[in-house]
């Protein structure tokens, strides 16, 4: 093949750029390379293959047949009240739950009721729940008819997905005591309403030391650089190999020990990783519980867990560490639902947050009385958590605050799905997916990667200057740093194949990586990637032969 048709110098100013927006460049080019260019030599027509997002080619269709279902039974709820034409009523609480299994008895044949009866009734049987304010709330809150009271999370959702997450994020076994959630617009609204609000509150302040377990999805190393926090950065950076050229992508107990200063406030990190896509190894879990209790007890972490379900056994550190951890968990990557913003913070009742806050000096103390005044006589009581909520909301529009209702009973119904077999079988089936895949791909690319009983797999990173070492020489790899920009291959790939993935380097991992998502092509298109990943690489290794026979 030959080599891009990009210089050097565009390249490196490409390089520049959010490996996101990066990600648009290569489209460009990869469409370009789909639709050929008649009369160019060396061109052919390539299928545009864009490995570069993790948003799944699967969807969860149980839970939301379910949702469908209950949607036909809050109608004829709202119906039951007040009947003209296209109008009806506000769904009535005395008496839902005998209506509910009325009307699952004269429908048994629409799709998604038996999935929404088994649901309702484990959760009744589970939780105790009172089955008429259940479904009332269930009801109501999938007409959207009603704000949401209270503007957190709604009681029952809360309580089923506080049973979700001790299931899946907390291994069974979760920390003694209450945690509490607020439902969100997806993690990344989390992301933004946690920096936002220990920003107001003064956990931190402009300018503070941080720490970011890296590599790490993109925005987490991109916001602290913005100018209203302007943190300074330290990186615990997974740095171990397995065997000459083959990372481990495991964390050096001397990087985590840079966690012991007290300097550094807060701590963030993806659990299980991405790119990397490995879960936290009870090893470095150990470690930062030992920091915590004995060098740095007021640190502040932030584990971004949504892809904990595609590992067996995940325990997150917030179970482990739940004083001092801010849970963020979305819905999208598990149940193919990106599009519906489903997204939660938790932070257990007892925490450190709270405290710092109990504990700033008189006039932050006044500022924050008057910033929280018009919410309550007390608002020096208001927990972090609802403070998150008001922040959400500019404070004045506090009482308009809160996921939607609809969105919110579709967080229930996937919750209480993955609590049935059929939830479960579910959640083996899309491991099984991301394995397969990667699995393919690695035949294709003729790759090795290190084992690794925590990979979650939905992502995979590729480090192409170790392999270059390990395959050939480390004479090899000090060529390509010599001769080529890091992202060469990508450009390579994305002109010569149409093949779209992202740069490692812009996830704070080795410049020589690559992204691979797992999640969204079809199964064979990954050993089609990994092929063409080899072919591309076989190119620099003649080309380096080349250089040495000259």
């Amino acid at each position: 093949m030959p080599k891009t048709t990009f210089t050097r110098d565009q390249i490196t100013s490409f390089a520049q750029l959010s490996p996101f927006e990066l990600k648009d460049t290569f489209i460009t080019i990869a469409q370009a390379a789909q639709a050929g260019r008649p009369g160019q030599k060396g061109r052919t027509q390539a299928q545009m293959l864009n490995a570069g997002r993790g948003n799944p080619n699967w969807t969860a269709t149980g839970p939301r047949e379910a949702f469908h279902a209950l949607g036909y039974f809050a109608l004829s709820e709202s119906r039951r009240v007040w009947t003209a034409d296209d109008l009806g009523g506000m769904p009535e609480l005395m008496g839902s739950g005998a209506r509910f299994d009325a009307f699952v008895r004269q429908h048994p044949d629409l799709p998604g009721i038996e999935l929404l009866r088994k649901s309702v009734a484990y959760a009744v049987e589970r939780f105790g729940f009172d089955k008429d304010a259940f479904v009332h709330e269930l009801t109501d809150s999938s007409i959207g008819d009603n704000y949401p009271v209270p503007d957190r999370i709604l009681p029952h959702t809360e309580q089923v997905v506080r049973g979700y997450v001790e299931d899946e994020m907390f291994d069974g076994r979760p920390p003694a005591g209450n945690v509490s959630y607020f439902a969100t617009e997806g993690g990344t609204a989390a992301m933004c309403y946690v920096f936002d609000s220990l920003m107001k509150n003064g956990v931190l302040k402009k300018g503070d030391r941080i720490a970011l377990m890296v590599p790490v999805f993109t925005p987490y190393i991109e916001i602290p650089e913005l100018d209203a926090y302007e943190f300074d950065v330290v990186h615990v950076e997974a740095s171990l190999f397995a065997e000459t050229g083959v990372r481990e992508w495991r964390y050096p107990a001397e990087e985590v020990a840079k966690l012991e200063d007290p300097s550094i406030r807060l701590l963030c990190l993806v659990n299980p990783s991405n790119p990397p896509s490995l879960a936290l190894s009870e090893r470095v879990a150990h470690q930062i519980r030992e920091i915590v209790a004995t060098k740095n007890p007021n640190l502040v972490i932030v584990t971004d867990d949504v892809y904990g379900t595609f590992v067996p056994g995940f325990r997150s550190i917030a179970a482990d560490l739940p004083h001092n951890t801010l849970l963020v968990y979305s819905f999208s990557k598990h149940y193919g639902a990106t599009g519906w913003r489903l997204g939660l913070i938790g932070l257990h009742d007892d925490n450190v947050i709270d405290r710092m806050i109990a504990a700033l000096p008189a006039p932050e103390k006044d500022r924050l009385d008057r910033r929280y005044g018009s919410l309550s006589l007390e608002p020096e009581k208001i927990r972090f958590i609802d403070r998150l909520v008001a922040d959400s909301r500019q404070v004045a529009l506090n009482h308009t605050a809160g996921l939607s209702l609809p969105q919110q009973v579709m967080m229930t119904l996937f919750s209480l799905f993955d609590m049935l077999p059929e939830g479960q079988a579910y959640k083996e089936r899309v491991r099984g997916i991301v394995q397969q895949r990667l699995g393919l791909l690695l035949e294709g690319a003729q790759m090795k990667i290190a084992e690794d009983a925590k990979r979650a797999g939905y992502y995979i990173e590729l480090d192409l200057l170790a392999e270059a070492e390990r395959v050939h020489t480390k004479d090899f790899a000090d060529f390509l740093e010599k001769n080529y920009e890091p992202v060469d291959p990508l450009f390579r790939l994305a002109e010569q194949t149409g093949v779209v993935l992202l740069n490692g380097g812009g996830f704070d991992g080795p410049e020589w990586s690559v992204r691979v998502s797992l999640a969204n092509l079809d199964d064979l298109d990954y050993l089609k990637i990994g092929h063409h990943l080899r072919a591309i690489f076989d190119d620099y290794a003649e080309e380096w032969r080349t250089a040495r026979a000259g």
